[in-house]
């Protein structure tokens, strides 16, 4: 376990408690599953929010298999399955077959949410399995900060925006490292603040934010998944462009000719390739599978045309595709473009 200390001006914060350290760390899992290949890493942290096994996440790759290894603070290994999830929030519910576990309550959405918004200048504790430190009934990482500032984030996903449309606690503390989303941020009492998202750069100073989202925003959509009640704002690949923007790229500014988009989920498959296209100097070839733009996972055409619609300009972006049973990463340059005026709402 790690815990660091932080300076504020001249004045060095005493640590967290020991005894609010030892009681929050039975909530925190740690969980195993899909990457390992081409820099993906394969380990995320959750915590638990039921004593029945409900287990929240940070929503990517690594829940892209059929099931995942979840390991308790003991060091206890279940088989956990994806209850449910909303990309919009970067939230997914895992669940594990075990009872009588200690959790964080997150209460009922309709009697009021018991998560009122942090204050800049609140001192935090952050937990997670950062960097996997933790793989076994070892403690996940400790790091105390501050509440720099509450705001939406002007980012981008290595060259993208952030999917998460709201408010953040902006921290000012290293967080956010592979495998750190899904942990959490409480007060320096234990009491649950956030879930640390994913990395994410910021597209006007091009530095790494750390920033955890309010449990508040995730309540909701945590209950209606554990109950049955949920219907994710992305079912349709519609539904995930945002209202009014019209995309910068199509797949054929890379040289990329994707199959029709018949059907909501038509493979994202590549039909063919332009002549002296970026795509053909980076090598890719008919019937390549996409499964990654960035660190995005493709599950479809529709998918993939939205996540190319909204690069930035320039850079490069990061294409993972599989040929027959070989994953090949490639980047292809990015051209430089002027973001054309969103159409007005009805």
């Amino acid at each position: 376990m790690s815990i660091c200390f932080l300076l504020c001006g001249s004045q060095l914060l005493p640590a967290a408690d020991d005894e609010m350290i030892a009681e929050v760390q039975p909530k925190l899992v740690k969980i195993f599953g899909a990457g390992g290949l081409r820099n993906l890493y394969s380990y995320n942290t959750g915590f638990l929010i039921s004593s029945e096994g409900h287990i929240a996440t940070i929503w990517n790759h690594v829940l892209d298999q059929n099931a995942v290894t979840v390991i308790l603070h003991d060091g206890r290994r279940y088989e956990g399955k994806v209850l449910g999830a909303e990309p919009g929030l970067d939230l997914a519910i895992v669940k594990i077959d075990e009872t009588q576990l200690e959790h964080f309550e997150i209460g009922d959405p309709s009697s009021g949410s018991p998560f009122p918004l942090a204050a800049p200048g609140t001192r935090i504790v952050a937990f997670s399995n950062m960097f996997k430190v933790a793989t076994g009934d070892e403690p996940v990482s400790v790091i105390q900060g501050v509440i720099a500032a509450r705001t939406k984030l002007p980012t981008r996903r290595g060259a993208y925006e952030s999917s998460f449309p709201g408010e953040v606690y902006v921290i000012d503390a290293i967080t956010n490292n592979p495998g750190a989303g899904g942990g959490i941020v409480t007060t320096v009492d234990g009491r649950l603040l956030g879930m640390i998202g994913k990395e994410v750069k910021n597209a006007d100073l091009n530095t790494w934010v750390n920033y955890a989202i309010p449990i508040s925003h995730l309540q909701q959509a945590m209950t209606e998944i554990m109950t049955g009640n949920f219907r994710s704002s992305k079912n349709t690949d519609d539904d995930k462009k945002p209202a009014g923007q019209v995309p910068l790229f199509h797949s054929t500014d890379f040289g990329i000719v994707m199959l029709p988009n018949v059907v909501p989920r038509t493979p994202a498959y590549v039909d063919r390739i332009l002549p002296g296209s970026a795509a053909e100097v980076a090598g890719l070839k008919p019937n390549d599978l996409i499964l990654f733009v960035g660190d995005e996972l493709i599950q479809s055409c529709g998918e993939f045309l939205d996540q190319i619609g909204r690069l930035e300009s320039g850079g490069k972006v990061k294409l993972i595709v599989r040929r027959e049973n070989v994953l090949i990463t490639t980047e292809l340059p990015i051209p430089r473009k002027s973001r054309p005026p969103a159409k007005p709402l009805r």
